[in-house]
């Protein structure tokens, strides 16, 4: 019984959300102080004059990360 409670349970909850957590307030460097080594994968967002790069090492971690792009909400993911 106990085995059939905790199935129900875990199949109502979304428990990729405790392993998952969205980056709300991202914190940008300049291109000339960043710690990325040169051969590292980042994921890119432009639009407009407006010019992102998020790390691919740290979206593998969050997942999913929301920010402004040119003063579009967005959300990017990986």
């Amino acid at each position: 019984m106990l085995l059939v409670t905790a199935s129900a349970v875990m199949s109502r909850l979304n428990y990729f959300e405790w392993m998952f957590h969205p980056v709300n307030a991202p914190e940008f460097e300049a291109e000339s102080s960043s710690k990325l080594e040169a051969g590292e994968m980042i994921l890119a967002v432009r639009y407009g004059d407006d010019a992102l790069a998020y790390p691919i090492r740290e979206m593998a971690y969050h997942h999913i990360l929301n920010d402004v792009v040119g003063g579009v909400p967005i959300a990017v993911t990986y």
